[in-house]
């Protein structure tokens, strides 16, 4: 699909279908209407959408709908991930121990619209940044004027777009942290999407640094 040919709305619909099919309403608590009422708010938001490439193999896509561990847990969702054309689920590394993932939280300069669900525009996985040092990678994002993802944000962007996680263009989330040297990513593993984290100051010729450009709430 080429950029021209992008529908917002379309999209969107999609995205909301995918998260339906997921299981997300089940894991939030809530019938699918009920889903469907607590996202449908953002769908305007979606259709105003104009710039940002449609590329997903090239690791570019306009917006994203985000749902957060407020609503379905990372340890639930994370599962519910796989690779393009791959049928094992996606897992949370056991480095991060019992309880760890939870304090792995957005930073300050990470502000969310809501703590439920929003959508994440211009969103690129950031093979650029492949054997940069982390910190050095998230300082010139900043210098850009856009954001890190978080753990959530990532999971949605492989949830949505499976085809943007693929060997060698994998990406470091660093919108959440819990106040150490680590930083989230996610990578391949076993021949499925995993869940873990590398060291600020050690680069890896694998992993890129995922960003985008702004999110935006229904305020």
């Amino acid at each position: 699909m080429t950029q021209e040919a992008f529908d917002a709305g379309t999209a969107f619909d999609r995205q909301v279908r995918t998260l339906t099919d997921l299981g997300y309403p089940a894991m939030a608590g809530l019938g699918e209407e009920e889903f469907a009422a607590l996202v449908a708010p953002l769908r305007t938001r979606a259709e105003a959408v104009r710039d940002g490439a449609y590329d997903p193999e090239a690791g570019r896509v306009p917006f994203l709908l985000v749902v957060t561990r407020d609503v379905a847990p990372i340890e639930e969702t994370m599962p519910r991930t796989v690779l393009h054309k791959g049928r094992l689920p996606g897992f949370v590394d056991r480095s991060f121990e019992p309880g760890s993932v939870e304090r792995f939280v957005a930073t300050e300069e990470t502000e969310l619209p809501d703590r439920k669900a929003y959508l994440l525009l211009d969103v690129e996985r950031g093979e650029e940044f492949c054997g940069v040092v982390p910190n050095d990678a998230m300082n010139a994002i900043a210098e850009r004027g856009r954001t890190l993802l978080t753990i959530e944000e990532g999971i949605a962007l492989i949830t949505h777009f499976p085809q943007v996680l693929v060997k060698n263009k994998c990406f470091s989330l660093g919108g959440s942290r819990c106040g150490d040297r680590r930083v989230p990513a996610i990578w391949i593993s076993q021949k499925a999407p995993k869940l873990g984290w590398c060291w600020e100051g050690n680069p890896h010729t694998w992993l890129g640094m995922a960003s985008a450009g702004v999110r935006q709430g229904t305020a």
